[in-house]
């Protein structure tokens, strides 16, 4: 439970019967972690939690599954390939499940709809018609991710997405922001007021990133272990990464160190590639995704982590859960210069300006030579993660932005007949 937190305006908690409904398309669940603490804070505080997502490929493959008491429907979903009209299916497909997915859970007070993609507005509308009350918790930006990850311009198909975004941020209630960043986007660009939007920081799960005793075995022989733990995709830096650590064998002649690179993602085959161009196969291990077992293992082994996010429309605003992960774990971190970069590591990170791999390899060349430094930057992290930055403040502020969507809200009976709209048959 939540110590001192108060449930009796309108949160749940004393009010038997509250339910919400969580909506994701982007990732199966718990795999992903931020809507799975959300779930459980929620249930914690007396809420009936379900959640309607896709399935996973290795893992969260069952269709329907019941877990610590959180209800979980899962649909079928194949990733967009072919780009427009693949994201065409890949979304279509989504809403159909979703909906209908939807009509099987029944009546429910709050929906609360996760992007990406904009157009999880579309069911929780039509759920919203039906008494439920609306929170949109905005993960992506999605006109600066199309900006960033296209490079298209400010086409048709953004001015598209731009459109989507306001849609949603009309149909909420509330609207839940990962950083002050965010906020700032949904109440100049959307209109909300400040009073309607809640910062909800991601924050990682200090009972899954527990530091244990390093293995030096992991190093391959190498005095020094440096780590990547992220998605791999177009605007994710990973490219920016093997560039330095090209930068520092070659012109730093720097060859005491053996890189992991954790994670998958649609720009991992081009990554490796990319790895085997600049010859740093021998140097460089990419892992794909493995057991959390596995990644604590190597995270507490490093002695350097890498943040190579370039500065684009998106990530200068965005909060990166890799950077937020070493810090629970105590790793001293190399970033791109990033406004929010800085927000989240502070004094846990060194900072190359934006895009300069070779600056990037000379700070990360900076930190192999200097341990205590190494140790102090780790210390600062823990203390950030245990303190300001701590799911317990997120765990208060989601909870708050419930109470707000659902004020005078009458809840919603859990025996009440689920209307579509038509007329009974005779």
């Amino acid at each position: 439970m939540l110590g001192d937190t108060s449930f009796d305006d309108g949160a749940g908690g004393d009010r038997p019967g509250r339910r919400a409904l969580i909506l994701v398309e982007n990732l199966s669940v718990p795999f992903d972690r931020r809507v799975w603490q959300e779930c459980t804070t929620l249930r914690d505080a007396g809420w009936t939690v379900d959640v309607i997502c896709p399935r996973g490929t290795a893992r969260d493959t069952e269709a329907e599954a019941e877990i610590d008491g959180v209800r979980i429907h899962r649909y079928p979903l194949r990733a967009a390939t072919g780009g427009p009209a693949g994201y065409l299916r890949e979304y279509g497909a989504a809403l159909w499940h979703t909906v209908r997915l939807a009509r099987k859970v029944g009546p429910v007070d709050v929906v609360h709809a996760c992007n990406p993609p904009d157009l999880l507005f579309l069911p929780a509308l039509w759920l919203k018609r039906r008494g439920a009350r609306f929170v949109f918790d905005q993960h992506d930006l999605i006109p600066e991710l199309y900006l960033s990850r296209f490079g298209r311009g400010k086409d048709l198909l953004y001015r598209a997405v731009c459109a989507l975004e306001r849609m949603t941020y009309r149909a909420a209630d509330v609207v839940l922001a990962t950083n002050e960043s965010y906020k700032d986007v949904a109440v100049h660009r959307g209109g909300r007021r400040p009073a309607d939007v809640f910062v909800v920081r991601s924050a990682p799960a200090t009972d899954r990133f527990r530091p244990v005793p390093p293995e030096p075995g992991l190093k391959c022989g190498k005095p020094h272990l440096l780590c990547y733990l992220g998605v791999m995709g177009p605007q994710d830096g990973v490219d920016y990464a093997l560039r330095a650590l090209a930068k520092l064998r070659d012109d730093l002649g720097r060859t005491d160190w053996h890189a992991v690179f954790v994670g998958s993602g649609d720009a991992f085959d081009a990554m490796v590639e990319l790895s085997r161009r600049l010859g740093l196969s021998e140097q460089v291990r990419f892992t794909g995704r493995i057991p959390d077992s596995d990644l604590v293992r190597y995270l507490s082994t490093a002695d350097v982590c890498l943040s190579p996010d370039p500065r684009n429309p998106l990530n200068d605003v965005s909060t990166m859960n890799k950077v937020l992960e070493y810090m629970a774990m105590g790793r001293p971190i190399v970033s791109f210069d990033l406004r929010e970069a800085r927000v989240s590591a502070g004094d846990a990170a060194v900072y190359a300006p934006a895009n300069d791999e070779a600056e990037f390899a000379a700070l990360v060349a900076m930190l192999l030579d200097d341990p205590e430094l190494r140790a102090r930057m780790g210390k600062t992290g823990q203390e950030r993660i245990g303190g300001q930055l701590s799911w317990r403040n997120s765990q208060r502020s989601l909870l708050a932005a419930y109470a707000a969507a659902c004020r005078d809200h009458t809840p919603v009976s859990a025996g009440a007949p689920f209307r579509t709209g038509r007329r009974p048959r005779r």
